[in-house]
């Protein structure tokens, strides 16, 4: 069976994984003012992103990424770099990378589900089938 990762999920947290310092300083919205008494805090409002950080740093590490994903990746979500511009260093289309882009990350997500990745935008097999 699936987990919880999506491609928005994975798409927001991999800026962040290319940032050795992103989950450091990071500010917790749910937390009382530096001024004011301490209070019980509710744990269920707490950020997910550090437990997603951490899932998908490791993904990064274990998934079944080609060189051509990992690079665009990282430039598309590590630099913020355009479809344009990594296309025009690498001399393919811009298309090209964003294919490759948008498979790495279904690649990703599918990976950190425990499941197969078919290629094809969100189209995921489960393992066991």
């Amino acid at each position: 069976m699936g987990g919880g990762y999506d491609r928005a999920t994975v798409e927001r947290t991999l800026p962040a994984v290319f940032d050795p310092d992103a989950a450091y300083g990071m500010k917790n919205e749910q937390a009382p003012d530096a001024d004011m008494p301490k209070a019980q805090t509710d744990k269920k409002k707490g950020s997910s992103f550090p437990a997603h950080l951490a899932d998908v740093r490791r993904g990064w590490d274990t998934a079944d990424l080609t060189l051509d994903e990992k690079r665009s990746m990282v430039m598309r979500y590590g630099l913020d770099w355009t479809y344009e511009e990594i296309g025009g260093l690498f001399q393919v289309h811009k298309s090209t990378v964003q294919r490759r882009t948008e498979r790495g990350v279904g690649k990703l997500a599918a990976h950190l589900n425990g499941d197969k990745y078919i290629d094809g935008y969100d189209q995921l097999e489960d393992e066991a089938a």
